[in-house]
């Protein structure tokens, strides 16, 4: 990995496009540290904590901690990623969206404008619930209509800029500007998470167990790093083979090929799915201030991913049967709607293709459809053991950091895409360089 940084240094072009995308990070930095005018950022920190548990932390790393500060970037890049996986589902729902995305770049051009304007709207819809609620909670110097405004204006405009910082880093920088923003918020919140792990478990204590303690916390994180790379990058071969075609004198086709079929097919999909369904009833709560008490406090206590593996707290272990349930539905159902095995097994037919001992169409789909079963579940245990070591660790700990399985693995995929990208431009321009000499 530094070594392809160093080398693409060495590129005149690819570092302009590196010092560029350095140059936005540090904007997308500065803009998450000015708080918005007339809140108390310290309360609403509490309160959100207090009121969205686990959720908060989740949120507070994918904001880079301009969410905890009530920044102006608040809302930072979430709104553009809901709005971008709404739009990815009402895709197969939608003919009309499916026909864009079928019709190449100029398909893509309109589903991007529309992902903006849902962006917008979701911004402004987000904003004004935060602000509204801020209000009538007293976190606000006056609770008025223009301060409510100029709230939704300020969290709305910070979003959108973000939004376009973030396609200018992919139009001029290097890889997805949206996913490295993303990046660099997560692990913009790791150093504070670690000050938090050492002042709890290492501080004070006598040198072994210092030593031991600080071993045990970064062999936790190498291992749980090695196996999102191993579950990113597994992927089944699916051997495909041309059947022999003779036009005139000459023999076409008779070529082997392979489908690969990613074991992560859904990527963090399932998890941020399932998080958020398990904290909508913490959230309406909030919302409406009211705490239920009895069984229905356990059940919300049982929600949150704090009591999950807390043995004080057997009952949430309820909690943690749902969300393995909700993974495992999200993995199978974000997979479903999109990869499509009866399109794959059509065009194979069609172009003379055939998967060996397997008859095309029908059986070929069928077989298909029996792999991704297989590698679906497997994909999905393996996300269910990275996104579980940390909250075993929050719960029967107590060890309360904002980053966990799924932030590892978002990490770990955007470096592995950005520096393939940088690779392939690299080939590129040496390709470049061989045909002009």
């Amino acid at each position: 990995m530094f070594k392809t940084f160093i080398n693409a240094f060495k590129v005149k072009e690819l570092r302009q496009k590196l010092l560029y995308t350095f140059f936005v990070l540090i904007v997308v930095r500065l803009g998450s540290l000015i708080t918005v005018p007339g809140i108390r950022a310290d309360a609403i920190k509490e309160y959100l904590s207090n009121a969205l548990g686990d959720s908060f932390n989740l949120f507070s790393s994918f904001t880079g901690g301009s969410f905890d500060q009530m920044s102006i970037f608040a809302l930072n890049v979430t709104p553009y990623i809901t709005s971008s996986i709404i739009i990815q589902l009402l895709t197969i729902a939608i003919p009309a969206l499916e026909e864009m995305q079928k019709d190449g770049e100029d398909g893509r051009k309109k589903i991007t404008a529309i992902t903006r304007i849902l962006t917008i709207g979701l911004a402004i819809l987000e904003s004004a619930g935060l602000a509204i609620n801020f209000g009538r909670k007293g976190f606000m110097d006056s609770y008025n209509f223009w301060t409510v405004l100029s709230m939704i204006v300020i969290l709305t405009g910070g979003s959108a800029f973000v939004m376009w910082l973030g396609e200018r880093v992919t139009d001029r920088g290097v890889g997805n500007g949206i996913s490295i923003i993303l990046l660099i918020n997560i692990v913009s919140t790791m150093p504070n998470d670690f000050k938090n792990i050492y002042t709890q478990f290492i501080k004070g204590k006598d040198a072994v167990r210092m030593c031991l303690i600080a071993l045990l916390v970064v062999a936790i994180v190498v291992c749980v790093t090695i196996l999102v790379c191993m579950l990113q990058g597994a992927e089944r071969k699916i051997p495909v083979q041309y059947a022999k075609k003779v036009q005139g004198r000459k023999q076409m086709g008779g070529q082997s090929s392979n489908i690969p079929l990613k074991v992560n097919t859904a990527g963090v999909i399932p998890v941020i799915f399932a998080s958020s369904l398990m904290a909508i009833p913490s959230i309406i709560t909030s919302l409406f201030g009211k705490s239920p008490s009895g069984v229905g406090a356990k059940i919300l206590q049982g929600m949150s991913q704090s009591y999950w593996f807390n043995p004080n707290y057997p009952w949430g272990f309820l909690g943690l049967a749902v969300y393995i349930l909700l993974v495992f539905f999200f993995a199978y159902f974000y997979t479903a709607i999109t990869f499509n095995p009866m399109e794959i097994a059509n065009n194979m037919k069609k172009s003379g293709g055939f998967v060996p001992g397997i008859r095309p169409g029908k059986p070929t789909q069928d077989y298909l459809n029996k792999i991704l079963n297989y590698i679906i579940f497997i994909g999905a245990v393996g996300l269910l053991i990275v996104a579980m070591i940390p909250m075993f660790f929050n719960g029967f700990f107590s060890v309360n950091v904002s980053f966990g399985g799924t932030s590892i693995i978002i990490v770990v995929g955007v470096v592995i895409e950005t520096m393939k990208s940088l690779e392939s431009q690299m080939l590129v321009r040496h390709y470049q360089g061989f045909l002009l000499d």
